[in-house]
């Protein structure tokens, strides 16, 4: 049985990245007839938990969550549960993409989010970086409600692997729930922006930033903008180190 801890009431399994992917790999290899949700559990999704009644459901009906973000891990170690590392979405991208890379079977992907030309240029660095990758179809972010379903018929009719998400948490989660039983995916994942990433519009934190676990300064530093939404991150810690159930 696999160990878990809990951080505001949301269950985090302890697997390294290694073991996610190990995980999610053999959730496509069992052909299983549902869809394995895999959400990437960061600080913004637990606090909006705590007030959010579909979005904890979401959460916890979810086939796998993940620790995205060094805050998860290091809350979780104050509170002994020592989580082994954070999982983040971007990540898992980029595991699922090189892991398929040497690997007789190819995976099929489908890339929903980012906008137009972000998510042709995703296409392209794909398909030239990782030759046994097979991207089946893909649609920007900037859709109506009322092209859900098109979309949705769309994500059937091809059946990918693997359908990466990248509208942003929650909106992500959300619309992989609702729709989860017409996507005819064997896993979902929402993966924040990676998409800009994986395009070149985004650079990522060099790997020494990583490695102190300050991207999160890094991107702030490369976008001030996003003062507003970091400062999520001490209101969650405070919460999450002194939770009670």
């Amino acid at each position: 049985m696999t160990q878990a801890t809990q951080i505001m009431g949301i269950t985090f399994p302890k697997r390294t990245l290694d073991e996610t992917i190990q995980e999610i790999s053999e959730v496509v290899g069992q052909n299983r007839s549902e869809l394995c949700h895999v959400v990437t559990g960061n600080p913004e999704i637990v606090m909006a938990c705590q007030h959010d009644k579909e979005l904890r459901t979401i959460v916890e009906e979810a086939g796998l969550v993940t620790a995205d973000g060094i805050g998860i891990v290091m809350v979780s170690k104050v509170r002994g549960g020592s989580l082994p590392e954070r999982v983040t979405g971007c990540d898992l991208l980029f595991k699922l993409l090189e892991g398929n890379a040497d690997s007789m079977q190819k995976w099929t992907f489908y890339l929903l989010g980012a906008d137009e030309e972000t998510s042709k240029k995703a296409v392209e660095v794909i398909t030239q970086k990782y030759p046994n990758v097979t991207i089946v179809g893909r649609h920007h972010g900037y859709f109506k409600p009322e092209e859900d379903q098109a979309i949705v018929d769309e994500i059937g009719s091809l059946a990918p692997d693997f359908l990466i998400v990248a509208l942003g948490a929650p909106r992500a989660e959300r619309w992989i729930y609702k729709y989860k039983h017409e996507l005819n995916a064997r896993v979902a994942i929402g993966v924040g922006g990676s998409l800009d990433v994986v395009a070149g519009k985004v650079k990522r934190a060099p790997k020494m930033w990583q490695k102190l676990h300050m991207e999160w300064l890094y991107r702030l530093l490369k976008q001030p903008s996003r003062w507003r939404r970091q400062l999520i991150l001490p209101r969650f810690a405070l919460k999450a180190v002194f939770y009670k159930k």
